[in-house]
């Protein structure tokens, strides 16, 4: 087993999902650890997250196990479907071979349960500290530490920091100065009505992806299937600019007009108070600098498509854990070890999710005809296959 860090003192912008594993991870470790969270508290934004069977070898290393499961739905499939016709395209079956293959489950999850779920681990330990309205701005790394600014100018030193912060990370401008995220010109509404306002004749218990041209959504349950997420997603022009509930509306409906009913159905219940615009970022390498490093969004930021940026957040948070202290006072070294060790993996991420968002989520016409036809050809064997690479559990550091 990797060794202690008593004696550290490790500060984490962003008390989000990669920021909260990692103190976590990190207190285990005997580290001191503030997480420093620019929000007047800490919280998530109220919807539904799934989880692939990769990251419950990270949750048992963080003691969250039991905890997440408890909130959580294991579907027993992931459905993608025409969203023209309606017709199923593809499924990945998520019941008793997919345990047996995988040894962990797919989940949906409430993401305030899972934030929840974190926050709750890190209270538990006394060397862990939480401090809410604390934005970082930038940092200053001296021989001996590194000294954290704050917007409303107080300063908090430490020994190491670990810039957890999301896709407009303020601590990958300094170590990277790369510039903004690039949008891809793509959009989210997002909502969550009671389970009896969903479509009639839809899966329920699963998760259903609608693939459709320049447009898709996405819909499952949560907490004990009482309510249903449904996210939808299209290209628009407007995806930089800021409009208003009858301007979003309309866009919904001329986007989705052509498309199955039950879709239609869906689009008139999104929530018009809020979009987001859709970005993500390419591989990178130089994740750190000094006594800085960068972990989840903040080093690589994903597009949805495979459902894997939380996954990846937490795997970076408990194999830079294990790393810093098998490393002990070498904390160089251990920021390159990281970096090579997570580097692959999450750029693969990246562009596979880059491929099947532009290949397989959006594709028209005669190339969406010639994915339905290839995919409905594919037996489950094959579509496992193409999962192996991502859902198989990773070797941690003190096991290779």
């Amino acid at each position: 087993m990797a060794g202690s860090l008593e004696g550290k003192t490790i500060i984490i912008a962003g008390g989000g999902v990669g920021g909260l594993a990692a103190a976590i991870a990190l207190g285990k470790k005997g580290a001191e650890v503030r997480v420093l969270e620019q929000a007047p508290q800490f919280g998530a934004i109220g919807y539904g997250i799934q989880l692939g069977p990769n990251v419950f070898p990270m949750f048992d290393r963080l003691g969250l196990r039991d905890a997440v499961l408890e909130k959580s739905i294991l579907p027993e499939n992931v459905w993608m479907f025409d969203a023209m016709d309606g017709k199923p395209v593809s499924a990945v079956e998520t019941g008793p071979e997919f345990l047996a293959r995988y040894g962990n489950p797919y989940i949906v999850i409430h993401r305030v349960d899972l934030h929840n779920c974190l926050t709750e681990g890190c209270r538990a330990l006394p060397n862990v500290h939480l401090d809410e309205n604390a934005q970082v701005t930038g940092f200053n790394d001296y021989a001996d530490r590194i000294c954290v600014a704050l917007a409303d100018g107080r300063t908090v030193e430490g020994d190491l920091l670990i810039g957890a912060d999301g896709i407009r990370s303020r601590v990958r401008a300094q170590i990277m100065d790369d510039g903004e995220p690039e949008p891809i010109g793509y959009v989210a509404h997002r909502v969550i009505v009671p389970i009896e306002k969903a479509p009639a004749g839809i899966p329920l218990r699963d998760v259903v992806l609608w693939a459709g041209p320049g447009f898709h959504i996405v819909n499952y349950p949560l907490r004990d299937a009482g309510i249903f997420n449904i996210v939808a997603v299209f290209r628009t022009d407007t995806f930089s600019q800021k409009g208003d509930a009858e301007s979003y509306r309309a866009e919904l409906q001329h986007t989705y007009r052509d498309a199955h009913p039950a879709m239609r159905e869906m689009i008139a219940m999104m929530d018009l108070e809020r979009r987001w615009p859709i970005a993500d970022r390419s591989p990178r390498r130089g994740w750190s600098k000094g006594r800085a490093v960068l972990l989840g969004d903040a080093a690589h930021a994903t597009l949805q498509s495979l459902a894997q940026g939380a996954c990846m957040a937490i795997e970076d948070a408990v194999v830079l854990g294990e790393l810093l202290a098998l490393h002990g006072k070498d904390h160089s070294s251990a920021f390159a070890r990281f970096e090579k060790e997570r580097l692959l993996r999450t750029a693969r991420v990246q562009l596979e999710s880059r491929y099947m968002w532009n290949i397989f989520y959006h594709t028209e016409g005669v190339e969406a005809q010639v994915r339905n036809e290839a995919y409905r050809a594919r037996t489950r064997e094959d579509i496992y296959r193409c999962f192996d690479w991502l859902y198989h559990p990773i070797k941690l550091p003190d096991a290779v």
